[in-house]
């Protein structure tokens, strides 16, 4: 190949980093300054109860303000003030701490974009090619990549097999194999081929490539509120109006007591008594579910998914590239009856050698392993496979060598009910097997049959098993016929099988699936999986698969590993969970504290309420301060609870309601009476009210 211009591509980075890793110092660092820029109240009104905290808060603040400017004690007044904007600020750091992986992830993803010029081919025959500035490829140009070059750009590799390192992608330093005319042809922008050359079809236009939806992604920036967010921000904001109308009903009963209340001293009551705890982490929840799958490898596009993989009941599986590896390869070529070994086997690679596809490489290495070495005749003509004909070949003069589906080859050489019986006895073998058996055709005489092998991924067996302790039905959709179905979907361990599936099967039993209220998940990498992706309710595609499977999914499985589904549904049970658990340790919170706090406010004018004053605490100003300070550390103490997650455990929903109600349920009961007895204790030792 010639080239217009040498420039050579610039040198790529030694290292790239991962999406993974811990809170750093500099994501805290950051996540506390973003913690302050949310104050603003266009982007606290997305949550209502934060929202009134930030509403008293500015009001106690002026309160405060004004009694300095007339010269009374206003020690009190601030600090409420002071606390309940600790309160707003406290529950923005949750928010910013779950968002700060995803960001710093995003920040990784950028470093790996280098300014590279692409090899654009401008001139096919001559193998001419133009340094151009990746930032300018079109959709459907044709670039050359070598070894120690980037990717420019997404794209299908139409020629060459080469080493690709994808450790920007999936952080994974491991090389692996792309090569064009199987399911393991795409590649993505920002990868970088270590060893050999491809040729690359541009598939993305600028600004809209796999790593700029994923920096996005990362970031947030694509995530909305969840069905279930929204439900329990519907549940938060009528506990707010519920307290709300509980803390003014205080007044009439203060002026009939002959107790004077301060408004402020009320509205800091008020947000002592509102669900605050969820309302400041509940963002951080959905936010750290979508980032515990960042850090298995897995991008999801949307919150809803990540919530919805919680509640899966049916998941379906493509069979090729999902559950095997997806590369058939040749294993053996069977003679028939009167044909020896070697001559079957040389018809088979001489039918291969046009073949870039992994299955005719596989039987032209096959060959080279049995001493069968052969050169592609001069003036030959290659046979391309063709949906019509379902075979494939070459043809050399007078001599002819075909391989293709066994129907179909028999249909072509008019013996459909001659098949010799070895020859029959052979393809039922390879079927039953879970194997793909090819005709082989000499000059139009049968010589033997093709074993193709598809493996099946390690571990997939038992994965599946965990699966159906989880409660998932499993479903292997295979384009296969049902016999060879159904010798993979006994060896990988699934529950069920569909056989001979076009894309209209599969969106069919999506469809009928869901009719009986299941929610459904489809795993596939094929661009005709992607109507299938876009149906279900959890989409998972592979990284390597089509990119209509990448786009159509709301998941993407950076490592290609279809088993991670476990990982996908663990973490969607888990965000549900947590939420749960945090909810109710939040209300049970909210009731203590008022049941704490009105004793102490009212004891002085109804001494008979001293009974309810368990806590005995020191005056109504340490009450009512201490429970807001109170109020506001619990925010942070649960902070990690909230990344971290509730551990999930395959039980039944009974089972866990007991377990939140006695952890959760009874421990946000105890926490705020030692909680706020404790700060009462230590601000009244200081003087502090």
């Amino acid at each position: 190949m010639t080239f217009a211009n040498p420039e050579a591509t610039p040198p790529v980075a030694t290292s790239t980093p991962s999406l993974g890793g811990g809170l750093t110092g500099a994501m805290l660092g950051r996540a506390l300054g973003d913690a302050f820029v949310k104050l603003n109240p266009r982007h606290l009104l997305k949550n209502p109860v934060i929202f009134t905290t930030w509403i008293v808060a500015l009001l106690s603040t002026v309160s405060a303000a004004g009694a300095i400017a007339s010269g009374q004690s206003a020690g009190f007044a601030i600090q409420l003030a002071i606390w309940l904007w600790a309160t707003v600020l406290f529950a923005n750091v949750a928010e910013s701490v779950a968002e700060g992986r995803g960001k710093a992830a995003a920040d990784s993803l950028r470093a790996t974009r280098v300014t590279t010029k692409a090899k654009l081919i401008v001139d096919p025959k001559t193998g001419t090619v133009v340094p151009t500035p990746a930032g300018e490829l079109q959709v459907g140009q044709i670039v050359l990549v070598e070894a120690g070059d980037v990717i420019p750009s997404d794209g299908e590799i139409i020629e060459g097999v080469a080493s690709v390192n994808e450790a920007a992608i999936t952080g994974e330093s491991a090389p692996v194999i792309r090569e064009s005319g199987g399911d393991r042809s795409a590649v993505t922008g920002g990868t970088t081929v270590v060893s050999d050359w491809i040729k690359v079809r541009i598939t993305s236009a600028p600004g809209s490539t796999f790593l700029d939806r994923m920096i996005a992604m990362v970031e947030g920036a694509n995530r909305r509120k969840t069905p279930n967010e929204l439900a329990l921000s519907v549940l938060l904001a009528g506990l707010t109006l519920v307290f709300l109308i509980a803390v003014v009903t205080l007044l009439g009963l203060g002026a009939y007591s002959g107790v004077e209340l301060d408004p402020i001293v009320l509205g800091a009551l008020f947000i002592t008594l509102i669900p605050t705890t969820i309302g400041g982490l509940l963002s951080a929840v959905g936010i750290a579910g979508m980032d515990r799958l960042l850090k298995v490898n897995v991008l999801a596009t949307s919150g809803r998914a990540v919530e919805a993989a919680g509640d899966v009941d049916t998941l379906l599986l493509d069979k090729t590239g999902t559950i095997t590896f997806g590369n058939r390869m040749a294993t053996e070529v069977i003679p028939v009856s009167g044909v020896r070994p070697e001559v079957a086997l040389r018809a088979a690679v001489t039918a291969s050698l046009a073949d870039e596809t992994p299955e005719g490489r596989s039987i032209v290495e096959l060959g080279k392993q049995g001493g069968i070495v052969v050169e592609q005749p001069a003036g030959s003509t290659a046979i391309a496979f063709t949906a019509t004909t379902r075979q494939s070949g070459l043809d050399a003069g007078k001599d002819s060598w075909r391989k293709g589906a066994v129907d179909a080859v028999l249909k072509s050489l008019g013996a459909e009910t001659t098949a010799p019986a070895e020859f029959t006895a052979a393809v039922d073998r390879i079927a039953r097997s879970g194997g793909t058996p090819l005709a082989v055709t000499e000059n139009g005489r049968l010589v033997g049959v093709i074993h193709l092998k598809d493996v099946v991924k390690p571990g997939v067996k038992a994965r599946f098993a965990e699966l159906r302790t989880m409660g998932l039905r499993t479903v292997m959709i295979t384009g296969d016929n049902p016999v060879t179905a159904a010798a993979i979907a006994s060896e990988a361990g699934v529950d069920d099988y569909l056989a001979e599936a076009t894309p209209e099967d599969k969106m069919r039993l999506i469809k009928a699936e869901q009719a009986k209220g299941r929610l459904v998940a489809m795993c596939g990498d094929g661009a005709n999986d992607a109507p299938a992706l876009a149906q279900a309710d959890v989409g998972v595609a592979m990284q390597t698969g089509a990119q209509a499977a990448r786009e159509a999914g709301n998941m993407v499985d950076l490592d290609s590993d279809p088993t991670k589904v476990i990982e996908i549904v663990e973490v969607g049970k888990q965000l549900l969970i947590t939420r749960g658990a945090l909810t109710t340790f939040s209300i049970a919170n909210d009731v203590a504290k008022y049941f704490a706090i009105i004793p102490a406010m009212f004891v002085v004018a109804l001494p008979a309420l001293g009974a309810l004053n368990v806590m005995q605490l020191g005056s109504p100003e340490s009450a009512i301060l201490s429970a807001v300070i109170f109020n506001a550390l619990v925010i942070v103490a649960l902070i990690p609870l909230a990344l971290r997650g509730v551990k999930y455990r395959a039980v039944g929903a009974g089972k866990l309601l007991s377990r939140n109600l006695l952890i959760y349920g009874l421990g946000g009961l105890i926490a705020p009476f030692v909680g706020i007895k404790a700060i009462d204790l230590i601000i009244t030792g200081l003087g502090l009210a």
